[in-house]
């Protein structure tokens, strides 16, 4: 199961907020990935704003590049603003990439 986790991950850290350089993995934009039966992935995620112009296309990259991974069977992105998003939830990557460190 840790290897598909990796593959999700990968795949996540392929998806970029078209306004941030920095992919939404990396942003901290990823709150939980859960591994169901029979590969159902469910992933809980938010957004640095609520009136995020791009939302609907980032979600739904999301849901594509998971969905691509061949062992998934299938893929529910759940989107929340609970807790709201804060630039301390980036990685150290991220913070450095966009010189905040």
């Amino acid at each position: 199961m840790s290897e598909l986790r990796d593959q999700i991950e990968a795949a996540l850290r392929t998806v970029h907020d078209p306004e941030i350089p920095v992919n939404i993995y990396e942003l901290g934009l990823v709150y939980e990935i859960r591994i169901g039966d029979n590969n159902r992935i469910g992933i809980t995620m938010t957004l640095t704003a609520p009136a995020c112009p791009v939302a609907g296309d980032i979600v739904r990259e999301v849901e594509e590049k998971v969905r691509e991974i061949e062992t998934v069977s299938d893929v529910d992105v759940t989107l929340t603003f609970d807790p709201p998003w804060n630039k301390d939830m980036m990685s150290e990557e991220a913070k450095l990439e966009l010189g905040f460190l």
